[in-house]
């Protein structure tokens, strides 16, 4: 079985937004995963020092086939150095796997479909 880790913005950070909606919407993203009969997990990360050891954790846990970096880390400007931060662990602590680029919390299975 395939596998992948998606890295997102974790919304209890984000203000003004309904954070509990967000999450629902993430969670039903990684239950359309098992549809496709992928193994998949979730990383949210925060803008801190904090969320390097603990990407790295996740990276570490086992060899992902894809990870997923989502798109409102990704497009975010102020979050540019965080983005960066991101590729690096990855390529550090999960060199075996493929990079991929979402869009939205909606389209994470599509953006590692491309590299399964």
């Amino acid at each position: 079985m395939s596998s992948v880790l998606v890295v997102g913005y974790d919304p209890q950070a984000i203000p003004g937004i309904d954070a509990q909606a967000l999450r629902a919407a993430l969670d039903a993203e990684l239950a359309r995963f098992g549809e496709h009969g992928i193994d998949a997990e979730m990383a949210l990360v925060v803008f801190d020092a904090a969320s390097d050891s603990a990407l790295a954790a996740s990276l570490a846990r086992r060899p992902w086939d894809v990870v997923v970096v989502g798109g409102g880390i990704r497009k975010t400007e102020q979050l540019l150095p965080l983005f960066e931060r991101i590729l690096n662990l990855i390529r550090r602590h999960a060199p075996q796997a493929a990079i991929a680029f979402s869009t939205s919390g909606g389209d994470s299975v599509e953006a590692a479909g491309r590299w399964l």
